[in-house]
């Protein structure tokens, strides 16, 4: 188990049951779309980031996205650190049917991706970015405003868990919390060279 100083943000109580037994931080849901008529929740929300900020773990799926969007309205861009999990295919044990876009929630994948999502958010090991990943950049590594930017854009995103569904905005600014320029010249040198 890992002690995070940051609250965690996650879609549903089957979400925060999973992840109480992998971190020791505050865990708050949204109870969904919930979200959208609980002022009470809303207003515990942005309470809980006006000092450090939270942590947002939702779903891979569209779903997921809308929430995430919706939480940077009320809170503020600044306020939050998105942590994002792979797309992977499956359905959660104590569901009959997959979901809508037959992926894995928070609930359903391992362990140990969990953990790899967080952990840059131990207190050793934040990540600080030298040097910031920006618009340009992103320009002149292909991987925008090129023929095939999407192409190489979407491997990149595979290779970093990052959902292709990022907002432009949101994706720069959770590549600067995830990432560096060095690591993602070297995914591109790699997919380039395979």
């Amino acid at each position: 188990m890992i002690s995070l100083d940051m609250p965690i943000i996650v879609e549903g109580k089957y979400d925060k049951i999973k992840l109480s037994s992998i971190v020791d931080s505050t865990i708050i849901t949204t109870e969904g779309f919930g979200i959208f008529k609980n002022k009470d929740r809303v207003q515990l929300i942005k309470k809980l980031a006006e000092k450090k900020g939270v942590i947002v773990l939702t779903d891979s799926d569209s779903a997921g996205s809308i929430i995430r969007s919706y939480l940077k309205n009320i809170i503020g861009e600044e306020k939050i650190y998105n942590v994002f999990l792979p797309e992977i295919k499956g359905k959660e044990r104590r569901k009959i049917t997959p979901s809508a876009e037959g992926l894995l929630g928070v609930e359903g994948v391992d362990k140990e991706i969990i953990l790899s999502a967080l952990k840059r958010f131990l207190p050793d090991n934040k990540f600080q970015p030298k040097e910031p990943i920006t618009k340009a950049f992103l320009m002149q590594c292909g991987l925008s405003g090129c023929e095939n930017s999407s192409q190489l854009r979407k491997e990149v995103l595979k290779k970093l868990n990052i959902p292709n569904s990022v907002a432009p905005n949101t994706l720069l600014r959770v590549l600067n919390d995830i990432s560096s320029r060095e690591e993602i010249l070297k995914i591109i040198k790699e997919i380039n060279e395979g």
